[in-house]
């Protein structure tokens, strides 16, 4: 079998930059395990694999190289990029049937912008040994789907070293840290062993949790992000309640088929 598929770097200009996905356009649904597979093989943060529904409607699932995930952003934009420049390059807009339901993203000029559901954080209690893990004391602990961590300056976040066999061990999918901007409204990164990716270059999903959270303590519906891993990456964001805006462009880097 011969399947087809693109590397794409997300929330970037140039290539090297953001986060690589791997898309996997499918005639058919394969295996779980299959696309578990694929997706180790490849060892990217994330493989997405598409299937065509209907005229500009797909099915959309996301593998680490360990999970299936509920939620992925740089890969829905890798997704969506794909779409747009090579399966269907007449379209401005594609809809996404996923397990997060239907997400719908839009070319907005040279990014593309993607309509997400909102999954605001609450402060909760962190669990023990969370301070070890993380290295640092924080300002402020909150949970959705994940951890987030609230420190007080960009530098901390940046020169953070996390104990990835500590936060393996905490009861979520991901750990975000976060803090205000230099340049910017707020900064973060994504940690995620638990998932077989120890930090992840910039997290789409994560800003579903990030942007109520910066929104309502800068009192701004707009905000402009960066995540500070080694590769970087830059998001537009906007709060709806609850729905979030999360923009940013990508670059082709490579395609061509695997065979299995």
């Amino acid at each position: 079998m011969a399947i087809p598929v693109f590397q794409v770097d997300a929330f970037t200009d140039h290539v090297f930059g953001g986060n690589p996905a791997a898309v996997c356009p499918l005639e058919e649904w394969l295996p779980a395990a299959t696309l578990q597979a694929i997706a180790a093989e490849h060892n990217l943060s994330e493989t997405a694999y598409l299937h065509r529904t209907s005229a500009g409607v797909y099915d959309l699932r996301w593998f680490t190289p360990a999970v299936e995930v509920d939620l992925c952003g740089h890969a829905t934009l890798a997704s969506a990029l794909v779409v747009f420049e090579q399966l269907e390059p007449r379209l401005d807009e594609v809809a996404f049937d996923t397990r997060s339901g239907r997400l719908v993203v839009r070319r907005l000029g040279e990014r593309l912008s993607m309509d997400f559901p909102a999954r605001k954080p609450i402060p909760c209690d962190p669990p023990h040994g969370f301070e070890t893990a993380l290295g640092a004391m924080p300002e402020a602990v909150l949970k959705s789907r994940d951890f987030v961590v609230v420190f007080r300056s960009e530098e901390q976040v940046r020169n953070l070293v996390p104990d990835m066999r500590l936060v393996k061990q905490l009861p979520s999918l991901g750990l975000i840290v976060t803090a205000p901007g230099d340049t910017v409204d707020f900064v973060s990164r994504f940690f995620a062993p638990q998932s077989g990716v120890d930090e992840d270059p910039v997290t789409g999903s994560a800003h579903s949790t990030l942007v109520p959270y910066w929104a309502e303590r800068l009192q701004k519906r707009q905000l402009h992000a960066l995540q500070v891993s080694r590769r970087g990456g830059e998001l537009w964001c906007e709060d709806r309640g609850d729905r979030v805006e999360i923009a940013g462009q990508a670059v082709l880097y490579s395609r061509g088929t695997i065979l299995i």
